[in-house]
């Protein structure tokens, strides 16, 4: 996957008495890094990052235009906000590493799957405002989905900061911790289910005589319409879909043989079972 290019902007940023610290800047928070830039939110200076090896911070400072470092804590100094990056097992460690340079004005937003706000306050050993993110990986195209839920000492300005670091990258939603596994399940793992029906119906079109890259534009950017459709309109799914199914129509044969197939089942059945695996690994 092709990292965001990331251009000198004279622009004043949006927000520019935040700093920053991206602790883990690997997959995701190389994402989110690479769009506080593109979009601008965050100017380069307001923004430090930490990696695991020396050389490839060196690389990544140069091609960011950004401070990239292995020093975590000093990538914390006098950051406002601390965005963890890391592996969920290397969460504790990192939130010990860093404690000396926490305060409650410090605000810790983490997108380590199953880590519960109250673990990592438990970590920090004080009173510190902790964001728990759930995004996905269309997010390096900005046509992700992020779900947020706060902490115990998380203020609003707080929450609205996290979002605002979210929507650079898509869209944002605000759940209970509750539902955060449920999040995981759906839209955490779903771009990979959205995969799985993409090929399936470029199969199906090589299997009735269309040439396999027609047949795969085809299927992706009907789902990419269908998708746009959903979220534009505010329609309920049920309701569009009614709007294609003309009566004695093609469509209407092609739903049944997916309802007798069962379709509908399957997924909701592979978001229930990515749900508690979830929950299994937010228990330990």
């Amino acid at each position: 996957m092709s990292e965001i290019t990331v251009e000198a902007n004279e622009i004043p940023a949006q927000l520019p008495n935040v700093k920053v610290a991206v602790l883990g800047a690997g997959k995701m928070g190389g994402i989110l890094l690479q769009a506080f830039l593109k979009q601008n939110l965050f100017a380069p200076e307001q923004i430090r990052a930490t990696v695991a090896h020396s050389e490839r911070a060196v690389a990544l400072s140069t091609q960011w235009g950004v401070d990239v470092g292995t020093d975590n804590l000093a990538a914390a100094r006098g950051a406002d906000l601390i965005l963890i990056g890391v592996k969920p097992f290397q969460v504790p460690e990192l939130i010990a590493q860093i404690k000396p340079a926490l305060t409650k004005k410090t605000t810790l937003v983490s997108i380590a799957a199953s880590v519960k706000t109250s673990a990592m306050e438990e970590s920090a050993g004080q009173a510190v405002a902790v964001v728990r993110a759930m995004p996905n990986t269309p997010s390096a195209l900005g046509a992700g989905v992020a779900a947020l839920c706060r902490g115990r000492f998380v203020s609003d300005q707080q929450m609205e900061l996290a979002e605002r670091m979210f929507e650079t990258v898509g869209r944002t939603v605000v759940v209970e911790e509750k539902h955060m596994d449920a999040v995981t399940g759906l839209s955490g793992s779903g771009p990979a289910y959205i995969y799985i029906i993409i090929e399936a119906l470029a199969e199906a079109g090589v299997k009735v005589g269309l040439p396999r890259d027609i047949a795969t534009q085809l299927a992706a950017q009907t789902t990419f319409g269908a998708s746009k459709m959903v979220l534009e309109t505010g329609y309920h799914p049920a309701l569009l879909k009614d709007a294609v199914t003309t009566p004695a129509g093609c469509t209407i044969d092609g739903i049944l043989e997916l309802e007798e197939g069962g379709l509908r089942v399957t997924l909701i059945k592979a978001v229930m079972r990515a749900t508690e695996r979830a929950r299994q690994l937010a228990a330990g």
